[in-house]
Order: C-alpha cells, then sequence, then structure tokens
C-alpha cells in the first residue's frame, strides 16, 4: 500500500480518495479550511490545512508516490481563473520536493480544443481553446509537462464530469418551465462513478502516453440529453426559450465537438459503469 496525497478533494477527488482508502491507502488532501478539514478527517483522510494562492499558508507537503490534482475554480475565490489553475499549481509545485514521486495525476478539461464544427477531438488534435478556462488549463499543462515532474505526469482531459447532485435544470424540467438554454450542441459526458475508475487506474497500469481524453465516447445533443432527463422524471416535455447570445452556456454551446475516448480505451481495460448517459441518468434520477 502506498501514501497518496490528492490537492483539490472536491466532487472527484473525495470519491478518488474514497476507493483508495478502502484499499488500504493512506491518502492525504489539501484543504483551505478548519471545516473542510474536519470531514475529511471523518472520512478518514488526512488533512492538511493551506491556500494554493497564498504559498505563505502551504504545510510542508507528504512525500508521496502518488498525487491527484484535481482543483476547480472556485467563483467566490476573489480570482480569476488564471491564476487559480497556473499560478495556484505553480505554488504546489514549488512547495513539493517530490522525491518519492512516481505518478501525478493532473486533471484538466477538454475546454483545451476550440473546434466548433461538431467533428472528432483526439489527443493529435489542434488546441486552440477560445474560452478562459480551456486557456487556463493548456497553459497548466504546458508547465507540467515542461517541467521537474514532467517524467511522472499524466494528463487527463476530462468531458463533463456529471453524477449524484450534478444533474443540471432539474427543477426548470420537472415544474414543465421552458429553457434558456441552447438546444444544439454536443455534450461531451462521462460519469463521476467512471471518472474515479480511469483516475485509479492509471495508477494500477503505467500510462504509455502523458495525456489522455477522458469521456464515455458517446456525445449527445444537448436537447436529446435535457429530454432524456424529463423522461425518467416523468416530467412535461422539453421546451426552449430564447437563449442570450452572451450568456456563458451559449457560449460554451458554440464550441460544440465531439470527444473520442479511443485512446484510452485501446489502452485501459475499463469496466464502465455508465457506458453512456442513459444508464447514468437512470442511476441518478431513480434516487432523487
Amino acid at each position: 500500500m502506498t501514501d497518496r496525497f490528492i490537492v483539490g478533494c472536491g466532487y472527484l477527488g473525495r470519491r478518488v480518495a474514497a476507493k483508495w482508502i478502502t484499499e488500504g491507502h493512506r491518502v492525504f488532501a489539501l484543504t483551505r479550511s478548519e471545516q473542510n478539514a474536519y470531514l475529511l478527517k471523518q472520512m478518514g483522510i488526512q488533512p492538511l490545512i493551506g491556500d494554493i494562492m497564498s504559498p505563505e499558508t502551504l504545510p510542508v507537503f507528504p512525500d508521496v508516490e502518488q498525487v491527484l490534482y484535481a482543483v476547480g475554480f472556485d467563483r467566490q475565490s476573489g480570482y480569476n481563473i488564471g491564476q487559480v489553475y497556473v499560478a495556484g499549481l505553480k505554488n504546489v509545485v514549488t512547495n513539493f520536493s517530490g522525491e518519492s514521486l512516481k505518478q501525478l495525476i493532473y486533471i484538466s478539461s477538454t475546454g483545451v480544443y476550440g473546434q466548433s464544427d461538431g467533428s472528432w477531438v483526439t489527443e493529435q488534435s489542434e488546441t486552440n481553446p477560445a474560452r478562459p478556462g480551456g486557456k487556463a488549463c493548456l497553459e497548466a499543462e504546458n508547465f507540467l509537462l515542461s517541467g521537474k515532474f514532467n517524467k511522472q505526469t499524466t494528463v487527463l482531459r476530462f468531458a463533463g464530469i456529471y453524477g449524484p447532485n450534478r444533474v443540471p435544470r432539474l427543477e426548470q424540467i420537472q415544474a414543465g418551465e421552458p429553457l434558456a438554454v441552447p438546444q444544439d450542441g454536443w455534450l461531451n459526458l462521462i460519469h463521476v462513478a467512471d471518472a474515479v475508475t480511469i483516475v485509479d487506474a492509471m495508477l494500477k497500469q503505467t500510462p504509455r502516453k502523458d495525456c489522455y481524453l477522458v469521456s464515455d465516447g458517446n456525445p449527445v445533443i444537448r436537447r436529446d440529453y435535457l429530454s432524456e432527463i424529463a423522461t425518467n422524471l416523468r416530467a412535461p416535455s422539453v421546451t426552449f426559450a430564447p437563449t442570450d447570445p452572451d450568456s456563458a452556456i451559449a457560449k460554451r454551446a458554440g464550441g460544440t465537438k465531439r470527444i473520442s475516448n479511443q485512446l484510452l480505451t485501446s489502452e485501459f481495460a475499463i469496466a464502465w459503469q455508465y457506458p453512456t448517459y442513459r444508464q447514468g441518468l437512470i442511476n441518478i434520477l431513480q434516487n432523487l
């Protein structure tokens, strides 16, 4: 059994930590607050308190073999996404000796691709992000893959993670309200349970590449996804209202593409729990 360290122990990170603990690993996690530290300790995680945006608050990091870096963007943090994803990462790496480090898993995003024509995207596709989040992720990736831990780093570019408490527009759909969201555009998804499986697989089988696209490989048009939610809820059929072209969701929908997971599945034998959004939504919505 090994010592492992999670930076960004949120929606994905906590589930990964829980799996590792059940397998007998000792898991450390960085958190900004005493309250979160208490909750992590209740899960069997050993918390370390510090803020990645304030290097002077960072504690001495444990000398571990594996690190999962899964920091999300907190809009209440007072920092922009570039500062959090890039400067925060640099602060952590500077503070980490990594003498025993064998692998660093960095959770990135398919937002590093700017394609808007619905084409299939692979690891070899051009990265030309249009939005700040994608630009920040790409800069963070490049920093890691050209830095002192480049040989230990594996980048996972995740599609949209969904799961319990992370399904959009539930109340509006249940109420039969028109949705002010685009109808078109491809959604690329992965259930959080399968996301945990894939992160874990990266440590159980040494990756051959330094970057993988992670999705269930079954993109869906947005209106079909939202309609499937309504069907499972036995709600009225979904209707749509005009969308503000300057809204965040409209801008995201403009970058439509389909994410291939062929490299991932050709190398790793993933035991999918939810191979498409249909199985995933059934599991989530029947337990509401």
